[in-house]
């Protein structure tokens, strides 16, 4: 089969920066040094590229996880032009494809069954996508925004005027044209694009699949230290309409974050997210069915089968007690008598349902680990 016309532009592009960034970046340290002021200005930048594209590309546009204020849609669309990962409309067009078509080697824009180099970075290295590059079919309600269309417009002269502008503005304010060029130019250009590219290959490679082994998209907590709490993509595959990536209080998210201040200043509302039934239920699921295949090796394994499947009905039943209560609790709260609940009978109820499940949670996963061990 003959592939795709190389894209020559792309080609040079990645490859001169790179280069640059591995080359001159450290030379002019070495010669000259940077500061503090420097490496600070530098992490700042990163911080805003990076997050343009995961709160701003990816969750509010490509996946209307939640609504923002039009400042902040603008501050997302310059720092997107920041991080030149092309347009807002185009990278949240391809993304939805990538949700809709994942894995699948031809419709995925970046599928990762075709490998890491594909995945990462080889998708646009060669005119794969062809006649369908400008086709924003499944995008309209984008092009009804006005700031992702004005964007979308004057793309390019936003590149230049952000790629060179900042750190133009930066190196003069800091005394260091050419070491902010270097560091809050380059550097931070090849970096924030192959954090972001990280998701697209090794999200998909490294890590574990608790929510879902439907497709090939991993959690990793080390990950997500690189890509602004991106990395628990395994649950953001299952339910990508969800705010969070990561869900636990514990889990690195700054995106989630940031979210929830601008909800706090009101520059942000209508944050979506998962019921917990919704995402417990997926993890029982996943997990029910990666010990039945192990089982289903073994002879004479339907006693245990049973056994596991009736222990799964279980744990179902007593999940949906508790979120049903807990539904109750938090309207409750709501109408304003939370003084009074604490000390209600639903309040008693529903703090027994929740140890009830968090015991069950625990026996349920006892049993799966030792089943999987006689296996």
């Amino acid at each position: 089969m003959k592939k795709p016309p190389i894209l020559w532009t792309n080609v040079l592009f990645f490859s001169l920066s790179f280069l640059a960034a591995v080359t001159l970046v450290p030379w002019y340290g070495f010669e000259y040094g940077y500061t503090t002021s420097h490496w600070l200005a530098f992490i700042a930048c990163m911080f805003y590229a990076g997050l343009s594209i995961t709160a701003g590309y990816h969750r509010l546009w490509a996946h209307k996880a939640y609504d923002a204020h039009p400042v902040i849609q603008v501050i997302f669309a310059l720092g997107g032009a920041f991080a030149l990962q092309n347009s807002a409309l185009h990278w949240s067009s391809d993304h939805r494809i990538h949700h809709g078509q994942v894995d699948d080697p031809v419709k995925d824009p970046y599928a990762a069954t075709r490998g890491f180099w594909y995945s990462h970075i080889g998708w646009m290295l060669r005119d794969y996508q062809g006649d369908s590059y400008g086709d924003y079919s499944n995008a309209r309600d984008l092009q009804r925004n006005r700031i992702v269309m004005w964007q979308h417009k004057h793309y390019m002269k936003l590149v230049l005027l952000t790629n060179i502008g900042i750190p133009l503005t930066l190196g003069l304010l800091l005394g260091n044209v050419i070491g902010m060029l270097l560091l809050a130019g380059v550097l931070r250009l090849v970096l924030s694009q192959h954090f972001t590219f990280f998701i697209n290959s090794l999200a998909h490679i490294w890590g574990s699949r608790p929510y879902t082994e439907k497709n090939t998209a991993r959690d990793n907590g080390f990950l997500a230290l690189f890509t602004y709490g991106e990395g628990y993509h395994n649950f953001h595959h299952i339910f990508a309409s969800d705010y969070r990536n990561g869900i636990r209080w514990y889990h690195y998210d700054p995106t989630k974050w940031l979210i929830r201040t601008f909800a706090a200043l009101g520059l942000a509302s209508k944050l979506k997210r998962t019921p917990i039934e919704r995402i417990e239920k997926a993890k029982a699921e996943t997990l029910l069915n990666k010990t039945k295949v192990s089982l289903a090796k073994l002879p004479l394994a339907q006693d245990k089968l049973t056994l596991l499947q009736q222990e799964y009905d279980l744990l179902l039943k007593k999940l949906q007690n508790y979120c049903a209560v807990q539904k109750q609790v938090l309207e409750a709260k709501k109408a304003a008598v939370r003084a009074q609940c604490e000390h209600s009978a639903l309040m008693q109820q529903y703090k027994e349902l929740e140890q009830a499940w968090e015991s069950q949670k625990q026996a349920w996963i006892a049993l799966n680990s030792r089943l999987l061990k006689t296996a």
